[in-house]
Parts: C-alpha cells; structure tokens; sequence
C-alpha cells in the first residue's frame, strides 16, 4: 500500500488567524472563528512519502521521521489469514468506499490549510510593507495608494497574481497541523492520543512478529518442520524448538535481542533513512511478487489445498478491523500528494489507486485461500512458503521466512522516534523545555516499555492487528477526516465568503457523507467489539 505520514513536532501559536481577519474584512457580524496552534513539521525520509508505509520522502527522519508511521509490512502478509473466512470480495470492496471517501476529505482539508497559510503570508507581508512604508518618502504615496486599492478588491483578484488560485497544494501541511489549525484544544488532543495509541499499536505488532518469524524458521530449521513433516502440523508455544527449550523461551528470546539490538535507537534520532527505504520497498515488492507466483505455480500443478465456502460469516467481526489496517493511508497523504506536480485530475487518480490496491490485495488473498488450507494459513502470511514442501529452494524459502525480519526492523527505529516525538509535542507548552532526563530517558522509555511488554505477553498478530486497525485505525482513518472536513469547510466559509470555491473540493460534499463515515466507524468499533467479546466467551 502507501506509507506513512510524518506529524507535527512542535506547536506554535500564530499572531492571528486568518479567518479572523477575514471576518472584519468581507462580512461584519460574521461568528468569528476559533483559533488555532500551527504546527511545524517533518517527515521521515522514505521511498514514498515522508515515513510512509503500507502495513504498512524524502528528508531526513530524525525530527523527520519523527513524524510518522512508516512502512507497516504485516498489512499484507497477514491480510490472506482472515480472507480465509470468507471468498467474496464484498467486504473488502465495500471498505474501499469508506476509505475512499476519508481520502478526498484529507484532500480538501489540505487545500482549505494551504489558503489559510497563504492568506497568512500575505498579512504577514503587509504587515511588514506598512511598517516600512511609515518611513517612507512622498514620492512613495502613489505606490502605497495603489496596493491599498488592491486590497480592497476580493481575495481571488489578489492572489491570482501570485498563485492561480488560493487553494493550490503547494505546502505540506500534516495531519497533525491541520487538526490545530481546525480543532480546538481539546479536539488537538484527542487527536494525539489516537495517533499515540496507534503507533503503539505498530510498535507492538512488529516487536511481535520479528520473534515470531524467527521462531519459527529456526525451531522449523532444528527439526520441527522438516520436509518430512506434514504440511498442516501445528505446534503450540510449549513444544521443544532446540534441547529444553520451548518454542515461547525462543520467542521471548528472540524479542530481548531484537529489543536490545533496536530499541536504543527510540534514545537517539534516525537520519538520513531514505536508501534503506528504497531497498526495504524493492524486497517488499519482490517477496509479494514471488508469493503471487508461487502460490499461482502450485495451484495450476493442481497442489492447491485450500477448498474455502462461499461464504462465511465468523470472521466478518475481524475483518472489520483488518480491512481498516489494510487501506490506511491517510495519515501519509500530506507527502503522497504535495509533490504531485499537476493535480489537476487527483482525485481520478487516487481512486484508481484504491482500485489497484484493491485488485492487488484480491490476487494475493485468493491465490493464498486456494493454495492452501484455511486452518493451517498462518497469521503471517510469508511463513506459509518457509515450508519445504511448498518452496524446494532454501534460499527463497529463508528469504521468504525472514522478509518481515529484514523489512520491519528497519521501520521499527523510524516509529519508535516518531512515538517519542508525538509524546513530546502533546505535552509541549508554549515557550518551554523539558529538563534532560525527561527528553532523553522519560519519552523515550515510555515509548518502548509498553510495546515490548505486550509483545511479551502474545505474538497474537490476527488481535494485534484488528485491535490496532479497528480502534486507533478507525479514528485515523474514519472519525478525524470527517471532523477536519466538516471544520475546515465552516471555517473557508467565514473566511472567504461563500463566493469562494475550493478547486479540491471532495466529489462527497453533501454533510450525509461526513454523517455516513462517522456510522461506518461506529459500526468498524461495534464489530471488533464483539468479536473480542465473543472470543473470550468462548475461551
């Protein structure tokens, strides 16, 4: 999928909003509007955008990375377990919509934050001309009298002279930004939470799966999984992987040393990490590519196992929250959109994005319930193919095996710092710092010590991934999008008048659509609810 995005890492409070200046300017007795922060941002050095990732830029990711969750690797190898529940692409293809939806409000919000800026800017520099016009000679009079004149003229007949039109993208305003400029304290803060809670989310999930994956390709490699072993064997965390010990002690072994081998970088600040993305995205697409051909191979020479129903509604509770953790992407938009040189047909091109996307998870997904058995698929997709009698090659067997070993190590760094650094900015107060043992050992301890006690605890992916997606998820990719569109459209109003026309307004500009997004979120929340719910009651 697409990647990342970077958020802010500082707030400052601008001298005045531009909607309140707009108020006094076009329309007297308008409701003033709200104030808010303006955030500074960064964002991590990727191959797509600034941090971006797919289950999960360009500059350095320090304060860069800072910024956002990077690429997330298990989103696609984990997507065929829960397909195994049900063939149809209904469910998958309805959450495109939803998704879809979110994403051209993202884009209009950014468009209403680039007017907001730029009309700032040119306060900002009147400001500046008439403080230095106060000394200027008679000789002056004629060319203050003339831009005088040009402000009094509407906004559209000004700025055409320096931008085409006041909503042109043209500056990377994050997430995190826009909800300040269009929240108020309290919505900024919900705001920080739910990215928070998310990227804990992340963290725990690839400080999981890493073990996992070295279980077992090792426990498999000492003789627990052999050619000769039947293909649909399971084992639980007590069975012997090398000696005495079990296959949890080599888990939890395995987690200490990636802990330690990683987490001193949460301490530190990651720089300059755009090669190593590159080369993570190329083996990303490789090891996809290969699994597509494999599985494709072993179906057409009639080896296939997987014999699925039509259709089966146990796992739709589940699905609900891996499908938002499959299609995340809106926090990445920033940087996926800004460069865009000509963003005259965006929204058609994003829309075929999601169609691709789409048709892309389908193959992987179906080619992966036909090859093999639904109770032996794996929540990790690339172990199925570590199997002997699956890949005859041990190179591309371990490869296969290892891939999110080598992929999600990389991104774990860039969204442990961008944790961190989310920490720092949602308790940052104006004008202050924090002493040396707060920045450098307090942040950085909270952000490590919880997703590695959880990761301790289970390597669970199938809940890891649906709790993260359908909670924090759904509030990134459903409920804040739906807020900032409905608060950045009231604010565009009071500031430009109703004349004004946002060029990249979302085709969804009815308010039943914002209405209709916040229902599907309430709905992706009810189902996960009730899987967790009725899992436990089970248990």
């Amino acid at each position: 999928m697409l990647t990342a995005a970077a958020l802010p890492q500082s707030r400052s409070r601008p001298r005045e909003a531009p909607n309140q200046r707009a108020r006094g300017r076009w329309a007297a007795g308008r409701a003033h509007a709200r104030r808010g922060r303006w955030c500074g941002t960064a964002g991590a050095g990727s191959s797509l955008p600034a941090g971006g990732g797919d289950f999960g830029a360009g500059c350095a990711a320090g304060a860069a990375a800072a910024a956002a969750p990077a690429p997330k690797e298990p989103r696609l190898p984990a997507l065929p377990h829960f397909w195994k529940w049900r063939v149809k692409l209904q469910r998958p293809g309805n959450s495109i919509l939803p998704t879809f939806v979110t994403t051209t409000f993202v884009i209009e919000a950014m468009a209403a934050a680039n007017a907001q800026l730029r009309w700032k800017r040119m306060e900002n520099l009147k400001e500046e001309e008439d403080d230095d016009s106060s000394t200027a000679s008679d000789s002056d009079v004629l060319i203050r009298d003339n831009y005088e004149r040009a402000e009094k003229r509407p906004i559209l007949s000004v700025q055409k002279r320096g931008s085409p039109n006041p909503f042109e993208i043209t500056d990377r305003v994050e997430m995190g930004q826009m909800a300040s400029m269009f929240f108020n304290k309290v919505g900024v803060n919900l705001f920080y939470f739910c990215i928070i809670v998310y990227l804990y989310g992340d963290l725990a999930i690839y400080a999981a799966a890493v073990p996992f994956s070295l279980m077992q390709v090792t426990c498999s490699a000492a003789g627990n999984d052999s050619c000769g072993v039947e293909a649909d064997t399971k084992y639980n965390d007590t069975d012997r992987c090398w000696g005495p010990l079990r296959r949890v002690d080599a888990y939890r072994i395995y987690l200490a040393i990636f802990t330690l081998l990683l987490g001193p970088f949460t301490f530190f600040d990651v720089q300059k990490t755009k090669y190593l993305q590159i080369l993570t995205s190329l083996m990303r697409w490789i090891a996809f590519a290969v699994m597509i051909v494999l599985a494709l191979v072993r179906i057409g020479h009639g080896q296939g196992e997987g014999h699925p129903p039509l259709a089966d509604f146990s796992g739709v509770r589940n699905l609900f929250g891996v499908c938002v953790y499959s299609f995340m992407c809106q926090h990445s938009l920033p940087s996926l959109i800004t460069p865009v040189s000509s963003k005259r047909h965006l929204t058609r091109l994003v829309f075929l994005d999601y169609v691709l996307i789409l048709a892309f998870y389908g193959l992987l997904s179906f080619t992966a319930i036909f090859c093999f058995r639904g109770d032996s698929l794996m929540d990790m997709y690339t172990l199925n193919f570590a199997r002997c009698d699956v890949v005859r090659l041990a190179a591309v067997r371990f490869f296969l095996g290892l891939f999110p070993v080598f992929t999600i190590s990389t991104n774990f760094p860039i969204i442990a710092v961008t944790l961190r650094n989310n920490w720092k900015t949602l308790f940052h107060r104006e004008g202050g710092t924090y002493p040396w043992v707060v920045d450098r050992v307090v942040f950085p301890t909270i952000t490590l010590v919880p997703p590695v006690l959880v990761a301790f605890c289970t390597h669970d992916l199938e809940s890891l991934v649906g709790i993260t997606g359908a909670y924090a998820g759904t509030g990134i990719q459903y409920v804040i999008p739906a807020f900032l569109v409905y608060h950045c459209r009231r604010d565009t109003q009071l500031a430009f008048g109703c004349g004004v026309s946002n060029k990249h307004r979302s085709p969804f500009r009815h308010t039943f659509w914002v209405g209709f997004v916040l229902l599907w979120a309430f709905s992706c929340f009810i189902f996960v609810t009730a899987n967790i719910v009725l899992s436990e009651t089970k248990l």
